[in-house]
């Protein structure tokens, strides 16, 4: 018996080294294909430096939403160390239910005459919309499962999200719908020399804001201080006197109101929603966590450009050369397939593992 269990060991050890060798194989691979790829669409000359400028603003304000969703996703797994997979939905819920609001600020006039009045509102708004949903998702979802297994949260979070999904269909009805064109930010704004959008340029400044007092609220202020607490150790921060229940709803609504101006964010550069506009976003933002090493709120916003600037830039850079048509069809796959070279060269993103290291 001894002899057997020692010979199934050395069996299992034996095949290690294989499975590594096959995924590095495997990433070299995809890595040559996107280099051999980038340099005969770039010796193609087919793109000015122009398009690839747009191309790299453009990816730097879809990574900008990407970031913001994907905050949320990093504050509860560093507090709870669960993945909140209805978080897509509560960046939908705030998006989508601002609508009704955006077409009331337009049909009173208050868009033409007061346009960054408007949009404060409409950030404001759906802020609390997701923050309430992300706070009811705590108390009715995450919070009766706290001591189960992390797999049931897991999959009480599914659940949750397609629930959030066929409510909202059912109430708002499956159509796609379009938000009123808010004219202030038509056209372009000549900055530093380059014409860049102007929806491009609110939604980069925007999260920009929005992510730095993000970072000086859990650096310097109690409650910040305090989750970070939790974040380390439950058991010992209530032995200090911290309210835990407290510090999870708090962590909760602040990436719950992270997602709804996201989705306000996502508005101005798509100018559209429905009831399934979370779940491919929220994907992607979730990627973006894992990308800078989930549990690090640096790692989020870092992640979320990089993915961002990925999506845009990567389908023609890495495929246009090989004569691939519709290669804007292929966002995805690029975005993912670099996820993959990451996961399989650093696992821990590029942050490092939430164990070893948060922001």
């Amino acid at each position: 018996m001894t002899a057997a269990a020692s010979s199934g060991r050395l069996s299992t050890l034996s095949r290690l080294p294989v499975r590594r060798i096959v995924l590095i194989v495997l990433g070299v691979v995809i890595a040559v294909a996107a280099i051999a790829g980038a340099q005969a669409t770039l010796e193609s000359g087919r793109f000015s430096g122009e398009v690839w400028r747009d191309l790299f603003i453009q990816g730097i304000a879809r990574g900008a939403v990407y970031a913001l969703i994907a905050l949320g996703y990093t504050l509860v797994y560093g507090i709870l160390l669960i993945i909140n997979f209805a978080h897509g939905e509560v960046f939908m819920a705030g998006a989508f239910t601002t609508l009704f609001l955006a077409g009331y600020l337009a049909s009173s006039g208050l868009f033409a005459s007061q346009p960054v009045l408007s949009l404060l509102i409409m950030l404001v708004f759906s802020a609390l919309v997701s923050m309430g949903v992300a706070i009811l998702l705590e108390r009715i979802a995450y919070r009766p499962l706290r001591g189960a297994p992390r797999l049931v949260p897991l999959i009480t979070a599914i659940g949750a999200s397609l629930f959030l999904q066929y409510t909202f269909r059912g109430f708002y009805g499956e159509q796609v719908r379009a938000y009123p064109n808010l004219a202030a930010l038509s056209g372009d704004w000549n900055i530093l020399g380059l014409e860049i959008d102007r929806a491009r340029v609110v939604v980069i400044g925007a999260a920009i804001v929005i992510w730095s007092s993000l970072y000086v609220f859990i650096a310097r202020t109690k409650t910040g201080r305090a989750m970070r607490a939790v974040g380390e150790d439950r058991e010992i921060a209530a032995l200090m006197g911290i309210n835990v229940d407290r510090i999870i709803v708090i962590t909760f609504a602040i990436g719950g109101a992270l997602a709804g101006m996201a989705g306000i964010l996502f508005v101005l550069l798509f100018n559209q929603v429905s009831f399934d506009m979370g779940f491919i976003p929220g994907l992607k933002a979730f990627t973006a966590a894992v990308l800078g090493g989930i549990g690090s709120i640096t790692g989020a916003a870092l992640g979320g450009l990089i993915l961002g600037i990925v999506e845009a830039v990567g389908p023609i850079l890495f495929l246009s050369g090989a004569g691939i048509p519709s290669v804007g069809q292929l966002t995805t796959v690029v975005s993912f397939g670099i996820l993959v070279l990451v996961l399989i060269f650093l696992p821990g993103g590029f942050l490092g593992a939430p164990e070893e290291k948060r922001a």
